[in-house]
């Protein structure tokens, strides 16, 4: 079963009992934001919180993801250091536009992970697109390494290069998110849409997550524990899907053991994306409990 990435949500690197106890709200990444959420006089101290807070707390199967500062500031390198060494699964380069901006962060993950014996492609990667250039070349981005884990969208920045704003409709957004959804898709990752910043407004919030998983999204950066039960519920299979999926895989086992070329389910025929899709179904189900391999369905 592929990890649930549904969920990230933003903990500020300098907030020690955010690092504590985010993992307690259900996430199912963290990402600890040494970037944005930190002010430039405390991006040492956030590092050494974020480094021990790794070190020291059982975060159980929650994905670890550290958002660093980029190579091009005073803090990225010593970022990277801190948070390989310290056991990251993940780390988060911010305003991704190019190829090379990966390749470069690699060369530094894969010179520490030497240095301080994690093993060699261990630390992933994850990138996030924020300019009109980056979307234009989100295909090279997503391709462009074997860490690389998947790609997000970070709609602030975005608009502001495309002398927008954001709209409660999301418009403005349709493009970017297409074409992050088109390369990720292209390369096998993951794609992430960007955050819902009106915490209050939970009806626009779930408007914009049905969208966003009707474009083919995996999941969504949330800042607020609030935004993740809404989420999971609408990134939940529902019983008919389940049920339909489930007739899908038997009816394709079925003809499989009796050696049959053609598969059909009440007269109709079944082709592989069909079968496909009910098996991701199945999976995403079995993952979130509601679904187990042996319960019985009718046709």
């Amino acid at each position: 079963m592929e990890r649930l990435r549904r969920t990230m949500m933003f903990v500020p690197g300098s907030n020690p009992s955010m690092l504590k106890d985010a993992y307690i709200y259900g996430a199912d990444s963290l990402m600890f934001d040494l970037e944005d959420a930190v002010a430039i006089n405390e991006k040492d101290s956030a590092r050494f919180l974020v480094y021990n807070a790794i070190k020291t707390i059982d975060y159980g199967n929650t994905e670890i993801v550290v958002r660093i500062n980029g190579l091009d500031t005073p803090f990225g390198k010593d970022d990277i250091e801190a948070v390989v060494r310290a056991g990251a699964d993940v780390i988060r380069l911010p305003k991704t536009e190019r190829k090379e901006d990966i390749l470069e962060v690699e060369a530094v993950i894969e010179e520490v992970e030497k240095k301080c014996g994690r093993s060699i492609g261990s630390t992933k990667m994850m990138a996030a697109v924020e300019s009109p250039i980056g979307v234009i070349n989100a295909y090279s981005i997503a391709t462009s390494s074997k860490r690389l884990i998947g790609i997000a969208l970070g709609a602030e920045d975005y608009v502001t290069n495309m002398k927008t704003k954001r709209y409660a409709d999301g418009t403005e957004l349709l493009g970017a998110r297409e074409g992050i959804v088109i390369a990720a898709r292209a390369a096998g990752i993951y794609a992430l849409d960007t955050v819902y910043s009106n915490v209050d407004d939970e009806e626009g919030f779930r408007r914009e997550v049905r969208l966003i998983k009707q474009l083919g999204f995996d999941g969504k950066s949330v800042i607020n524990p609030r935004q993740i039960k809404p989420v999971h519920e609408i990134f939940a299979p529902t019983p008919e899907e389940i049920r339909r999926s489930a007739n899908i895989i038997r009816a394709a086992k079925e003809a499989k053991q009796q050696g049959l070329g053609v598969i059909s389910l009440n007269g109709k025929m079944i082709d592989k994306p069909i079968i496909d899709r009910a098996d991701r179904i199945l999976q995403l189900a079995a993952a979130v409990g509601l679904y187990k391999e042996a319960e019985e369905y009718e046709k």
